[in-house]
């Protein structure tokens, strides 16, 4: 009985301790011990990547500027009706002078004009106007503070003025997201854009669109260069190759320079059909500035991203698939399309999507070669971070752009299954 009692307890280790808990604290010892050789890694990724891109999306909301600048501004402005039609009283008014005072010595007034200028034009050049003549104004020789602003410029008489000023003066704003699709924040809550500014939906469709029949291109082109590849003989496919890699070594905005050069209407392209006379020298083809330019041009240096993908599925299919259905009675075609097609889809789909996610974002090729027709989305975005530097427009328009793609990466697995994607 003993001797049963004890063979029925807790298997030991070797150092006396339960078998389970032994285990499990090795399982957490190779856990740490892979985790800290990752560590460096993690907080690269996160220190250069990941909050960066963070912080840039947090601008698509951030709106502390108005609070920050106008502090006792904005808490007049609670309680003052702006559909009401009336202008502020003179507490507002001396207000304002007050922060603007404060704003003009820290140099910030004209930073607050550049954000409200984004949602009412003429703001900046008010602020800036204004900015030379406020620290001037005095109520006890001058009058109250309302009549001397609106007597440096009418618009601080305008309703339409305060009202901007109180509808953007929330720290947390939805203004920029409102904007990227072409609607605008107001006192009467959201609004459509005027018919003529209506632009940023288009772009988003324009984008979504060109970016699909660039990937169904390079499908198209790269699939027999691919196929072409995987059956020729090694030293052959290794020349090709070369040629399939060249443009890697190529600068883009050289290949992109090239383009613009074909496809101009003195081209080499147009020269070319006029001299064997397919087209008329008076009636030569608008290829550039456009659509089709930017199509053409993004094919061809998206397309190694196509024809790599496919070559590394297509040489792991087996060249005894093919004869076995042919022993069967299967002709070449449906030997092609019942076999291997389906063999190779994995790769189609592997290229597809680095190619449509790349295109999705390109901004230098449609830039030079687009004109006003064939921009992207992005383009816009570059615009805003580089020019009119609406950080804000531009982060809201990136953050609606990276839900649209993880939103297709969404379908497209739901749909085709991401496990089929395959790389090789």
């Amino acid at each position: 009985m003993t001797d049963a009692t004890s063979q029925s307890g807790p298997m030991l280790a070797a150092d006396g301790t339960p078998l389970k808990k032994s285990l499990a604290r090795a399982l957490r010892l190779q856990k740490t011990r892979a985790l800290m050789l990752i560590a460096p890694l993690l907080v690269f990724v996160l220190v250069s990547f990941i909050f960066p891109i963070g912080k840039m999306l947090f601008k698509s909301v951030e709106n502390d500027i108005v609070v920050e600048t106008l502090p006792l501004t904005v808490a007049e402005l609670q309680n003052w009706d702006a559909e009401s039609g009336a202008l502020p009283d003179e507490a507002l008014y001396a207000a304002f002078v007050a922060d603007m005072v404060v704003a003009i010595d820290a140099k910030r007034h004209t930073r607050l004009g550049t954000r409200l200028n984004y949602e009412h034009t003429g703001m900046s050049s008010l602020f800036r106007k204004s900015g030379r003549k406020i620290k001037k104004l005095d109520p006890a020789t001058d009058g109250p503070f309302k009549e001397q602003l609106i007597d440096i410029d009418k618009k601080w008489g305008d309703v339409t003025t305060w009202a901007v000023i109180k509808t953007h003066s929330v720290k947390i704003t939805n203004g920029y997201f409102l904007n990227a699709i072409d609607m605008q924040r107001t006192p009467e809550g959201a609004q459509a854009q005027p018919e003529d500014k209506r632009i940023l939906i288009k772009l988003f469709q324009r984008t979504l669109f060109m970016s699909l029949m660039i990937t169904v291109s390079c499908i198209l082109l790269g699939y027999p260069v691919a196929w072409l590849l995987a059956n020729l003989p090694a030293r052959t496919a290794n020349i090709l190759m070369i040629l399939v890699l060249l443009p890697f070594w190529t600068s883009l905005l050289v290949r992109t320079s090239a383009w613009k050069v074909m496809l101009q209407q003195q081209g080499v392209i147009n020269e070319v059909l006029v001299w064997i006379g397919l087209v008329a020298d008076d009636a030569r083809l608008v290829m550039i500035n456009n659509q089709f330019g930017t199509i053409v041009a993004m094919t061809h240096i998206l397309l190694p991203f196509m024809i790599l993908p496919m070559y590394s599925v297509m040489q792991t299919i087996q060249p005894t698939y093919l004869r076995a259905a042919k022993s069967m009675g299967a002709t070449n075609w449906t030997a092609f399309w019942r076999v291997y097609f389906p063999l190779s889809v994995p790769g189609i789909g592997a290229g597809s999507i680095l190619v449509f996610i790349l295109a999705i974002g390109y901004y230098i090729t449609p830039e030079i070669v687009g004109g006003t027709k064939g921009v992207f989305i992005s383009n816009r975005i570059a615009y805003h971070i580089s020019s009119s530097l609406n950080w804000g427009l531009a982060a809201a328009l990136g953050t609606i752009l990276l839900g649209v793609v993880l939103l297709l990466y969404w379908c497209y697995d739901k749909i085709v299954g991401i496990d089929n994607v395959k790389l090789g």
